[in-house]
């Protein structure tokens, strides 16, 4: 009997090996294909936070325009810095930018836009709590960006890996929404092989991953808050035996986070009910 680990594994598609230089080209040439595919696209758009996974999609990313535009298709990666106020890890995404080097960079700082949203939310009884306002700085952040996206005629680029998409460890329409996701397949520890290969500095992947989000719980490192290590998480999606409490606990993640994976049901597509008697 298949059991659920083998189940998640096949739709995570992570690998137990992969060869770096393979996966490089692999990625790249998924975004070379699909902006070839619609001529609309001028640009990439994509959020930096000075992380391991966006750094990795915005180097994969500006690789891909420059090959594109010495094949003759013009294509801009912007890349956008989006601090609530003043970033605590600045430094750290002007790093990850001397890294990228991307071909444009737009500064918006979201923190007007957010306070904005929850005062007038609060004015209408709805005062949402700390964990609730970081949702709003991520879903902030992806409007920008699909803003900008939809000014400049590009797409937003996604950093969701299979770490992240098994546990539901994003907000739903926050940094969940883009139109592509390139990294996806890739777990944490082979992110940062990618970045280790395309000589990356070292701090912006060995740096403790946090979503940042809450104003109560600044950096609160991403393990912590999932109350798993993302080892256990990417042994899990080699198909490696974990801990059994580890195992339950990302098990439990992946059921309770199933509706972040799924697009908007219609009468047409949700099979558990029916509006009408047959």
């Amino acid at each position: 009997m298949t059991n659920l680990q083998d189940i998640v594994v096949k739709e995570m598609k992570v690998k137990k090996h992969i060869d770096s230089q393979q996966e490089i080209r692999e990625i790249i040439q998924f975004i070379k294909n699909y902006v070839q595919s619609h001529t609309f696209i001028e640009s990439l758009v994509l959020g930096i936070s000075g992380g391991q996974d966006s750094t990795l999609t915005g180097k994969l990313a500006q690789l891909a325009v420059e090959e594109l535009r010495k094949e003759g298709r013009e294509c801009q990666f912007i890349a956008v810095k989006l601090p609530y106020g003043k970033q605590k890890d600045a430094d750290e995404v002007e790093d990850a930018l001397h890294f990228i080097q991307p071909d444009e960079v737009i500064t918006v700082n979201i923190k007007p836009a957010v306070d904005q949203s929850v005062a007038s939310l609060k004015e209408a009884g709805i005062e949402l709590t700390d964990f609730q306002r970081g949702n709003e700085k991520a879903r902030e952040r992806m409007k920008v960006q699909f803003s900008i996206a939809s000014y400049r005629s590009g797409i937003v680029i996604g950093t969701d890996h299979s770490a992240e998409n098994i546990t539901g460890f994003y907000t739903k329409y926050g940094d969940g929404a883009a139109d592509i996701a390139p990294i996806f397949g890739l777990d944490k520890r082979q992110g940062r092989q990618l970045l280790e290969y395309l000589e990356a500095p070292t701090h912006l992947y060995e740096k403790v991953p946090t979503a940042d989000l809450e104003d109560d719980k600044p950096q609160l490192p991403d393990e912590e808050a999932l109350g798993v290590t993302y080892n256990q998480i990417d042994d899990y999606l080699e198909g490696k035996e974990v801990p059994s409490d580890a195992k339950t606990t990302i098990e439990n993640h992946y059921v309770k986070n199933a509706h972040k994976r799924e697009l908007a049901y219609t009468r047409y597509t949700w099979p558990k009910h029916s509006s009408t008697k047959e």
